[in-house]
């Protein structure tokens, strides 16, 4: 099932109204991680001056500075990301149901902004506060060279899961909602799927659109 949804929803990145949210949505992330970087340096430039260390524009804070914000920006893209297109993610369900489940689209009911605004706000939320609890675990793992990264991806794939289902299930309350299972199918590929670079740009797009394929193809009686 979801290797079927998988495989529909990324033509779909491609329909007029879909690509026009894809940009919009890309150039609004950019923006806001723009906006998180220069106030990471900021920090991180006056929190150097302070402890008198390292000087903040010499090369040995140019680094340590390009690093942390590196770290950072790849850590919060996906958040970032996520919050965005859930203001759009409407727009993305109704336009895979109007290619794909005509009836369910002619059924489902439009996704007030300010709800839209709700799901983003808790997405951001759930990312921060469960990342947080994990970050005593994080680092216990980072001995194990892999153990962190597996336990970052497996929470990101839980909260992952609750976002997507949150922006399709939205539009058809009269529907069952995903099961566990499901969305815990629809949270690991989302969260694999922001790990390449290039690809991660149309994660969220793609994660939205496979969700909505996800949630219409399965059996549901």
């Amino acid at each position: 099932m979801i290797v079927t949804a998988f495989l529909r929803a990324l033509p779909q990145i491609a329909l007029p109204s879909v690509r026009g949210v894809l940009w919009r949505t890309l150039a609004l992330t950019l923006l806001v991680l723009a906006a998180l970087g220069a106030a990471m340096w900021w920090g991180l430039h006056m929190a150097f001056a302070w402890m008198g260390q390292w000087q903040p524009d010499g090369l040995i804070g140019a680094l340590l500075s390009a690093v942390v914000i590196g770290i950072g920006s790849w850590v919060l893209f996906r958040t970032v990301a996520v919050a965005v297109v859930g203001l759009y993610a409407d727009r993305i369900v109704a336009a895979v149901e109007e290619a794909s489940y005509g009836e369910r689209h002619a059924l489902a009911r439009v996704v007030p902004v300010t709800e839209g605004m709700r799901v983003a706000v808790r997405s951001v939320l759930r990312a921060i506060g469960w990342n947080i609890a994990a970050l005593p675990l994080y680092l216990l793992l980072v001995v194990t060279g892999i153990g962190a990264p597996l336990l970052f991806l497996v929470v990101n794939a839980y909260l992952l899961g609750r976002d997507m289902a949150e922006l399709v299930e939205g539009r058809h309350p009269d529907l069952p909602p995903f099961r566990a299972s499901e969305r815990w199918q629809v949270g690991l590929v989302s969260a694999l799927l922001f790990l390449p670079p290039v690809v991660n740009l149309f994660a969220p797009i793609w994660s939205v659109a496979m969700a909505a394929h996800m949630f219409h193809g399965r059996k549901t009686g």
